[in-house]
């Protein structure tokens, strides 16, 4: 039940330990990306190319952009039904106040991956070419989100879930069909590039098409954890086995949800590989149910308390931008301290020749060392900042 007398403001430890776990468990794709040669020389979900161990580090990887899309959207709904210094249960800023933040926080997100995320990225600052990667998706649906807030929250529910479940009728539809709107089908729906003024370019790795969806689903499946109901477990339960179900039967019989049907392989462990190999650049349905299902059970088994041991990933949870950025930056680090020490010798003819040389990557122990380290080293920073956080609740904080 709803509850009807204030109580000081709060946190849900469930959600910001779910977060947590997504960016611990994103490093570890960004740092195969830097140091493994997959990152540059093949895709580790291709099973021509790759082993079960490689494959499986860069699947698990795969629940965390769903994860944190749709985090971000119960974020959004609990921060909306959060005044300080009460916590009512209901929508405590009116929907314009939530929709301002949302445009004014998209807006920053998207500025961000344009400019300072895009030269941690390319390790350096590139003015012709532009990259629109998750950190844009997730700003654009703030902004998509930012006019929905104003709809009856089963609506919303109903425009997220809707989007998620039809989008992949629309996969045959090329951007060429469009003609002059041809950029503006790639933007949404298909993975390309857009062609700007000047001769420069825009490289759209996250369409906007299902994000949208996604967040705006997570905005409604806050409505769920601001009420103290016993039965919101069981429910989230539920709901995420449910998801997993509807994964497992339409794929077993390839019958919707995925542009590419999985087929049998050489042995049974490669046939499971193709069984959940599903598309990303746009997330499928088929990859949507695979990840968010699990991801919400998860929150209801944390919601009845997330155990000691655990507690340090919920730091992470707290601050996930302040996070993504220095994480980042410290493999960029690492990777030109590695380049160096390897190469110092012949330094210059490997960068005159093109960047990486053919016999660059580590060991994929090694990136799991590398990554380890990496999540470990940022862990006081970020306790210090989220503490911060806490102490001072600056408006300013909120957009790191």
């Amino acid at each position: 039940m709803t509850p009807t007398t204030p109580q000081p403001a709060r946190r849900l430890d469930s959600v910001d330990f779910v977060r947590g776990l997504i960016m611990v468990v994103m490093a570890l794709d960004h740092v195969r990306d830097h140091l493994h040669a997959s990152g540059f020389f093949f895709d580790p979900a291709d099973l021509t190319k790759t082993t079960p161990a490689l494959f499986f580090t860069r699947w698990i990887t795969h629940f965390c952009a769903p994860g944190f899309m749709f985090l971000a959207g119960v974020g959004t709904f609990l921060w909306g039904a959060r005044r300080q210094p009460n916590w009512t249960g209901g929508a405590g800023r009116t929907p314009a106040e939530i929709s301002r933040y949302l445009v004014t926080r998209g807006l920053w997100l998207v500025l961000l991956e344009l400019t300072l995320i895009q030269a941690e990225w390319n390790m350096g600052i590139e003015l012709g070419h532009f990259n629109a990667f998750v950190i844009w998706a997730l700003g654009w649906s703030m902004i998509a989100l930012a006019a929905l807030v104003w709809l009856p929250l089963p609506a919303i529910a109903s425009f997220g879930i809707w989007m998620m479940l039809l989008h992949d009728l629309f996969d045959r539809v090329k951007p060429e069909a469009l003609g002059p709107l041809a950029w503006l089908w790639t933007i949404l729906h298909v993975q390309g590039n857009v062609a700007l003024p000047g001769g420069r370019s825009l490289f759209v790795m996250y369409p906007l098409i299902p994000w949208i969806g996604v967040m705006a689903a997570g905005y409604a499946f806050g409505a769920w954890l601001v009420r103290e109901d016993p039965r919101r477990r069981r429910r989230m339960i539920v709901v995420g086995a449910l998801m997993v179900a509807m994964f497992v039967e339409l794929r077993l019989y390839n019958v919707y949800g995925d542009p590419h049907p999985w087929s049998r392989q050489k042995d049974a462990l490669f046939s499971l590989l193709s069984f959940v190999n599903c598309a990303k650049y746009p997330p499928s349905l088929l990859f949507l149910l695979m990840t968010l299902g699990p991801l919400i059970a998860l929150v209801a088994v944390m919601d009845r308390g997330v155990p000691r041991w655990l507690r340090p990933i919920v730091v992470y949870g707290r601050v996930p931008l302040f996070y993504y950025i220095l994480h980042l930056a410290l493999i960029d680090l690492v990777t030109v301290g590695f380049t160096i020490a390897r190469y110092r010798d012949r330094l210059p003819q490997v960068m005159a020749k093109g960047f990486p040389p053919p016999d660059w990557g580590w060991s994929l122990a090694a990136t799991y060392a590398a990554w380890i380290a990496i999540v470990a080293a940022l862990y006081p920073l970020c306790r210090w900042y989220a503490e911060l956080k806490a102490r001072r609740r600056a408006p300013w904080m909120s957009w790191l």
